[in-house]
């Protein structure tokens, strides 16, 4: 059964140390959640989260990095991966359309704190549940994604796969009674994307919380159906058609996944990426004014019209999954980070007239090529007759073309430092990048 061989893998990883490059990408991957995390603080689901879960905070080890309290490891992975997923900069696993940081990572970091573990088990525990729940997504893809949102599905794996690390190191049993309960509780639908609720970041927080759970239950004896992914009525049967069940395990333990992560560039929905890049290369070419423009025209893979091909976005979080509103602001402004999405840039007269010229068109190749390949076209008709083309064949910040250590560093200092001060973020990052030579108390974490 698969979740031998994932218990299998678990138990190999447990008996070494991880390689010098992985473990590099695993800091990587624990620093650009803390930069997805900390601007997530003051905006929904949030501040909500907190008021809901009022009565339980001040308890427990597990810390709420800036909001200076600490929650029992369910709770704060809840919250922290709800928190994380909420501003969409948090990282992707390109070939399972997946955001395997939010969960995983809030999973890990509250069961590790809670037990009083080293950053060095910090970082394996994050890469095992990266190996484990990359591939199981990219099994079930693309035909999950026609309903399903994976973050919320499969990232129950991926933390369930790091808190069991955690909890029993090289026990295969606890490992696959653990995936095997959270697959059970896999969940989030895609309709939650097209409206204004806050249930798309929550779906993050979700999944954390279920691999928590089913974690600490399997190391306490509780036993779940060890089929579940392949079996007639289990994961893949239910949520995919066809899932390739080689995939899931092809290259496990010698293809490091977490060394394929795309980081993004940009605030907002990752199927716009290319477009945005192709219109910031057009821009650093030739200053344009809006006047100037006659039309755009945005050629890209379908998936990214169904998620992103909305013209009348009316809130920051439509803004973010509005390709015709990111571009247009990409267009005027050089950059998509958080402030294209403050009220001010929402109603913006140019930006709004950019929308209205802008043209959206699926391309064949491009749609046979997702999820692994993320590309678009963009070509701007200038009124003097001039016509501006730049095709982006993937995202800055994917594999192909990585954010590099010092982009991550600065990103981080960007997101961190309005919320706990600049020092501290500089203090932090440092920290993060040596974070297998500490303990994770000495992060200090809650003061933040």
């Amino acid at each position: 059964m698969i979740l031998d061989e994932f218990a299998r893998y678990a138990q190999f990883e447990a008996a070494r140390p991880l390689p010098a490059e992985v473990a590099h990408h695993a800091r990587r991957a624990l620093i650009d959640w803390f930069s997805a995390l900390f601007p997530g603080i003051a905006v929904a689901p949030g501040q909500q989260l907190m008021r809901a879960h009022a009565s339980e905070l001040g308890h427990g080890q597990s810390s709420l990095p800036g909001q200076r309290t600490t929650a029992f490891p369910g709770t704060a992975a809840w919250i922290n991966g709800s928190i994380s997923h909420a501003v969409e900069f948090d990282d992707i696993f390109r070939d399972a359309i997946y955001h395997p940081g939010c969960p995983t990572i809030s999973a890990a970091l509250a069961v590790a704190e809670d037990r009083g573990c080293s950053g060095a088990d910090l970082l394996k525990a994050i890469t095992i549940g990266y190996e484990i729940s990359t591939r199981i997504g990219a099994a079930v893809q693309p035909s999950h994604y026609r309903f399903f949102h994976t973050t919320g599905t499969v990232g129950c794996f991926g933390s369930a796969a790091a808190t069991a690390a955690l909890l029993a190191g090289g026990n295969g049993d606890v490992m696959r009674h653990s995936l095997a309960t959270a697959a059970s509780f896999a969940a989030g639908l895609q309709q939650a994307f097209r409206s204004d609720a806050m249930t798309k970041a929550l779906h993050a927080g979700h999944a954390a919380w279920v691999g928590v759970t089913a974690g600490t239950g399997a190391a306490s004896g509780i036993t779940g159906a060890l089929d579940i992914l392949e079996g007639a009525a289990g994961f893949g049967a239910a949520m995919a058609d066809q899932p390739n069940w080689e995939l899931a395990t092809e290259g496990l333990g010698s293809r490091y996944n977490i060394q394929a992560i795309t980081q993004k560039n940009h605030g907002c929905c990752g199927h716009t990426f290319a477009a945005i890049d192709a219109m910031l290369d057009i821009r650093a070419r030739r200053p344009i004014a809006v006047e100037q423009v006659q039309a755009i025209r945005v050629d890209t893979y379908q998936t990214a019209l169904d998620v992103t091909g909305n013209f009348e976005p009316r809130t920051a979080f439509e803004a973010k999954f509005s390709l015709p509103y990111v571009v247009s602001h990409a267009l005027l402004y050089g950059a998509v980070r958080l402030n294209a999405f403050e009220p001010q840039r929402l109603a913006d007269a140019d930006i709004r007239a950019l929308v209205a010229r802008t043209q959206l068109q699926a391309d064949a190749p491009m749609s046979a090529g997702f999820p692994v390949m993320r590309a678009a076209r963009v070509t701007v008709t200038l009124r003097d007759g001039s016509v501006l083309e730049q095709f982006a064949p993937c995202r800055k910040g994917d594999p192909e073309a990585p954010l590099s250590d010092a982009d991550l560093n600065d990103k981080f200092v960007e997101l961190a430092s309005p919320v706990i001060g600049a020092q501290a973020a500089r203090q932090l990052l440092e920290q993060l990048w040596q974070v297998e030579r500490h303990d994770l108390a000495s992060l200090r974490l809650t003061a933040l």
